[in-house]
């Protein structure tokens, strides 16, 4: 008599997810119609928008929070777009220019598909789970919990590609900290398990030579690096955060079945690897994705 076949983790499972979701989202950063309606609504710059667009649920807040709470960024640069940004245009203007432009964005990367059953279904279970996520501790999460649902399924899966993706996070935050790892360490210990050019993290995180060596240093001297490479401290500690993220992230989807956690994944598969495709989101990224296999996939 053959074994049952295992049952894939809930932390597994919660990754898997993540792979998929966080392309979806993530148009919102890359793709050129997001971008163009942030400055249609009158943003200066890429980074005035990346920080009203994923701060606005918040309401006008100002660098303090955002900074707390985005937590790897450096204190300048989000001082440099907020509170300034809401004399440009308030939260409401970009919370309706983000949804805008991702949909436009999606509709364009999927085609057809866009107005598909696939999008209808995969919309309505990650919505359903999206809304049953916990709350507590999830600062970000709730803030945009609160936001009415679309009504349009692929503005309703954008959305709920978002939630899933800042519920995530939130957790994620929460496991590094509980780690003793900084928002800015953490950029550097992921570079080092995961590959990523270093130059990736200049123009997305600010970072320049002098303080990617000190905050190299340090982590070494914490035993956690051994050159440009991870020690045996360094990969179990890294292996723990992970662990504890996808644990965390995984409460969200215990609403679903495993057989509709099942039909997500293999809804949301073809949907993204066409968001991949579509080319706007880079293959090196400091999201922590990779995106090479997606973007080979027919």
């Amino acid at each position: 008599m053959s074994e049952p076949a295992s049952m894939p983790r809930p932390g597994d499972v919660a990754r898997d997810l993540w792979r998929l979701l966080e392309p979806i989202h993530a148009v919102v950063y890359f793709a050129p119609e997001p971008l163009a309606e942030f400055r249609e609504v009158g943003y200066r710059g890429f980074w005035m928008g990346y920080f009203a667009g994923r701060a606005a649920p918040l309401g006008s807040t100002g660098a303090e929070v955002v900074h707390a709470l985005f937590y790897n960024f450096g204190y300048a640069r989000v001082s440099r777009a907020l509170p300034a940004a809401w004399s440009f245009a308030p939260p409401e203007e970009a919370l309706e220019a983000r949804v805008r432009g991702s949909v436009r964005a999606l509709r364009r990367a999927l085609g057809p598909a866009a107005e598909g059953a696939a999008v209808a279904r995969a919309a309505e279970l990650a919505t359903r789970a999206a809304r049953s996520a916990p709350l507590e501790g999830r600062a970000l999460f709730a803030a945009n919990r609160s936001l009415p649902v679309p009504q349009e399924p692929l503005a309703r899966l954008w959305q709920a590609a978002t939630l899933l993706r800042e519920h995530r996070g939130d957790g994620h935050v929460a496991a590094l900290v509980a780690a003793g790892i900084t928002g800015r360490d953490s950029h550097v210990l992921h570079a080092t398990a995961s590959g990523i050019p270093r130059d990736v993290y200049g123009p997305a995180r600010d970072f320049d030579e002098a303080e990617w060596t000190s905050r190299h240093d340090a982590l070494e001297r914490r035993g956690l690096l051994e050159g440009n490479r991870l020690s045996r401290s360094g990969h179990r500690l890294k292996a723990e955060i992970e662990e504890r993220t996808d644990r965390l992230a995984a409460t969200a989807y215990d609403v679903l079945t495993t057989d509709e956690t099942e039909e997500l994944v293999r809804l949301l598969r073809p949907l993204t690897h066409a968001v991949v495709r579509a080319g706007d989101i880079p293959l090196d990224n400091p999201m922590g994705l990779d995106l090479r296999a997606s973007s080979h996939r027919p």
